[in-house]
């Protein structure tokens, strides 16, 4: 529907109106070249707004203007490059009437009625009523209910036949029958990590092909980045040694790809002091709390800004992180958490980020329980491991930033 209408209102409708007033337009090439690219201005906006809004806990609203403006303006700059006549007014219209064909389907959806789900009470599904995204109907009875948009069961539990049958003539019926995990997982953006948990694929193994084109993009952009901002990591470097007594750079032993230790590079935010010398001392010394005074005045400018993590851009150059992916750990700090959370350790099966899903998400954790909530987002990026994932994430890196929203 939203497609469809967006090619109608924002395409035919605006072409056709120009035809009737000026019927001498279908001969010339740039009525064809422009009608073309409103369609592919909308068709490519479309799909990427889709990419980016499937996601739990996005305000699609956020994202229709920046979507559809990249859109169009990569169609006109393709039209520009290969020197092909169109007509502005045109799609001047067709990119307005496409924003309001779409944010008036946006506001649709956001005043209908919150999703009633009905839920089968067999299995792991009592964990559903703490969501408040949706209102639930407990079902006594293996008979449709009525006002529910779905129906949620555990599929994995054991049930009496007439409630599989019953699952049966729903799905039959046209309604939707999900399972308990999937459901979940796309309200809250996590993965309970109760136990291991497979991916779309059937596989504990994210997608290599992609995990492989990613890193060579990474190295490439990173040194690209680093050349670049140059100047402006040496001003910083310079800053940090004028301001307090130390090293400019701050090393740590972390835990990355495959479980491989290797140093992280960043600005030196705090004040500088010996390496403890027992592990209860350094893991103390790990973990940053709320208003640390260790952290120096520039320090938490840096951190705000996140300007400190700029040196790491050197890690990912060597091909020990990623821009984007779970926050390498503290060795220390991994070596609590891994004898304190059952398969901490399989967050290490993608590359470390400078950013990632748990940071726009939930932002800086240190202690136990918090480290397990953050788990279940680490394990979701893994679980959704796409280019459409991390392209969301780094827009939000971009609203974290200027919000300083985690920053410790």
């Amino acid at each position: 529907m939203q497609l469809g209408g967006g090619v109608l209102v924002a395409v035919l409708l605006p072409f056709l109106t120009a035809f009737l007033f000026s019927a001498d337009l279908i001969d010339k090439p740039l009525f064809v070249q422009s009608l073309l690219v409103a369609f592919l201005g909308v068709t490519a906006g479309y799909y990427l707004f889709r990419g980016l809004t499937r996601f739990p806990g996005i305000q699609a609203g956020y994202y229709v203007l920046p979507v559809f403006s990249s859109s169009f303006a990569v169609a006109v700059i393709g039209l520009f490059m290969l020197r092909l006549e169109y007509s502005r007014p045109l799609l001047i219209a067709s990119f307005l009437l496409c924003l309001g064909w779409f944010y008036l389907v946006y506001f649709r959806v956001q005043r209908s009625p919150d999703l009633r789900i009905g839920i089968v009470p067999f299995g792991d599904v009592a964990s559903l009523t703490e969501i408040e995204a949706i209102s639930c109907e407990w079902l006594t009875v293996p008979a449709m209910p009525v006002g529910c948009s779905a129906i949620v069961a555990d599929f994995r539990a054991s049930m009496p036949d007439e409630w599989e049958a019953f699952l049966a003539d729903v799905a039959l019926s046209g309604m939707s029958v999900l399972h308990v995990k999937q459901l979940r997982e796309s309200l809250t953006g996590q993965v309970q990590i109760e136990h291991l948990s497979e991916n779309s694929s059937g596989s504990l193994m994210p997608q290599l092909a992609y995990m492989s084109v990613k890193a060579a993009i990474d190295r490439l952009v990173a040194a690209a980045m680093l050349l670049v901002l140059l100047p402006v990591l040496l001003g910083v470097a310079l800053a940090v040694r004028l301001t307090s007594p130390g090293p400019s750079i701050f090393r740590q032993l972390r835990v990355g790809y495959r479980g491989q230790p290797f140093h992280v590079w960043k600005f030196r935010t705090m004040t500088h002091r010996p390496v403890a010398a027992s592990s209860d001392q350094a893991r103390t010394d790990a973990i940053t709390l709320a208003n640390d005074s260790r952290i120096t005045p520039l320090g938490r400018f840096l951190r705000r800004t996140r300007l400190d993590e700029l040196p790491q851009l050197a890690n990912v150059c060597l091909g020990q992180m990623s821009f984007i992916g779970p926050r390498p750990e503290a060795e220390v700090l991994s070596q609590w958490y891994q004898r304190e959370l059952p398969f901490y350790r399989y967050r290490h099966i993608v590359r470390p980020g400078i950013t990632g899903w748990a940071q726009v998400s939930q932002g800086h954790v240190a202690e136990v329980d918090e480290v397990h909530r953050k788990l279940h987002y680490d394990f979701y990026y893994i679980s959704n491991f796409s280019l459409w994932l991390d392209v969301l994430i780094l827009i939000r890196t971009i609203k974290t930033i200027v919000t300083g929203f985690g920053a410790k």
